[in-house]
């Protein structure tokens, strides 16, 4: 029985007179269903908030109460999977050389799939622990950098950026198969016996920046810092929880951050380490200049750069003060200079304006040259020639120079070697 309006004498009372049969809720007058709607949204998202804020406070007080047994178990855990130098250092075709150029490509690699930052560290990790077990051949050192990347990727990186062995493969030009990758990762895990797990120093500079307000340019500084790091040998047996520390005091003093307690965790760094890195500061990666000189990263290595041209400056005025001008400089130490990583002083000596340059090879025992150090060819020199003896005529000249008053006396001036 099909349905007439005209058989009613009243339109509907709730909702009125409609020709379409159907009833549009967009024309209601008060909007009840949009701002139920509304309502029912806002509150889902300040529900939202509460449950986070309350994570965030229970997280915040449980790692209060395990922070210190955390940090005991990543102390412990990075002594056990520490790389042993000694045992790269008798690798037949790997040499040092070669490890810039790797790590160039791993540190690109990196970046173009914006992994995490704690990634990089991973996989030179596991990268040099597998060096210190197995023999690796020179034309799979790239590889094995490659397989130690996509394992420190699925370690702890997302899932959506994990790299592709199709990926890795188009960006070493196609020199592995696919099988080869798949190979190469299997027996690094092998060779590790699946410990995978290393506390990187990123870790530990998250748990030291915990202490202090966020400070974005800070924290990039010290990644650079640690990230230049791995470029030289010297820093593989040094322990990630003192490389950051370390990191983190020479960022501070770079950015003219003040130093904290000495009693403090993240103020224990090591001095040695510090003046080690501070001196490559000026020899960085062209690859790893060009990552940091994003604003992103705070421009850190623009920041760099032009603190070396000012101690630069600061150093050539130095050397060309004259060496008699002696002037009463008023020192203004501030209250937490001691605190800060110094290089040692001297005592008060004469500067020398020209020293002797160290030769950049050592001399083959007693050969030297004009040109260069080491040549056989050139002819043996004494050590020292013999003073000849006073003439007659000079004696004849001391003896009435000893009516004279002495002569003033002059200090030798020890010539430093530079």
């Amino acid at each position: 029985m099909a349905f007439h309006p005209q058989q009613h004498s009243q339109p509907y009372p709730a909702y009125g007179y409609c020709e379409s049969y159907f009833v549009d809720c967009h024309d209601d007058d008060d909007g009840l269903f949009a701002r139920a709607a509304a309502d029912r949204e806002r509150a889902r998202g300040v529900g939202k908030l509460r449950q986070k804020a309350i994570a965030d406070e229970l997280s915040r007080a449980t790692a209060e109460v395990y922070q210190e047994d955390i940090l005991d178990h990543m102390e412990f855990m990075e002594t056990e999977t520490m790389p042993d130098l000694q045992s790269i250092e008798i690798q037949t075709e790997i040499q040092w050389f070669m490890r810039p150029y790797l790590l160039d490509f791993l540190l690109e690699a990196h970046h173009a799939f914006q992994l995490l930052p704690e990634t990089l560290h991973l996989a030179v990790n596991l990268l040099d622990r597998y060096c210190s077990r197995r023999v690796v051949y020179k034309r799979h050192y790239q590889l094995v950098g490659c397989a130690a990347l996509l394992i420190a990727a699925k370690y702890g990186d997302r899932k959506e950026r994990v790299p592709t062995i199709r990926e890795l493969k188009s960006m070493c030009c196609s020199l592995y198969e696919d099988d080869m990758f798949t190979q190469m990762e299997w027996h690094v895990l092998q060779t590790l016996n699946w410990i995978v797990g290393h506390p990187t120093v990123t870790s530990f500079l998250q748990l030291a920046l915990t202490e202090i307000t966020f400070d974005p340019e800070l924290e990039h500084m010290s990644w650079y810092i640690t990230e230049l790091a791995l470029y030289h040998k010297e820093f593989i047996p040094i322990r990630p929880s003192v490389m950051a520390r370390s990191a983190l005091a020479l960022a501070r003093c770079i950015l003219t951050r003040e130093q904290p307690r000495f009693s403090d965790w993240s103020a224990r760094y090591d001095p040695n380490v510090v003046l080690n890195l501070s001196n490559n500061l000026s020899q960085p990666s062209q690859a790893l200049l060009r990552k940091y000189a994003s604003s992103h990263l705070s421009s850190v290595s623009t920041t760099i750069d032009m603190f070396l041209q000012r101690q630069a400056m600061i150093a050539q005025r130095v050397v060309q003060a004259p060496v008699n001008d002696h002037m009463d400089i008023e020192q203004h130490v501030p209250s937490n200079a001691y605190l800060a990583p110094q290089t040692p002083q001297k005592g008060n000596y004469p500067m020398v304006p020209a020293g002797v340059l160290t030769p950049p090879i050592t001399p083959d025992k007693d050969y030297c040259g004009i040109n260069g150090y080491g040549g056989n060819h050139l002819p043996r020199m004494n050590a020292c020639t013999p003073t000849p003896p006073p003439s007659v005529e000079h004696q004849h000249h001391m003896h009435f120079a000893t009516h004279l008053p002495p002569p003033p006396q002059y200090v030798q001036i020890p010539q430093y070697v530079q």
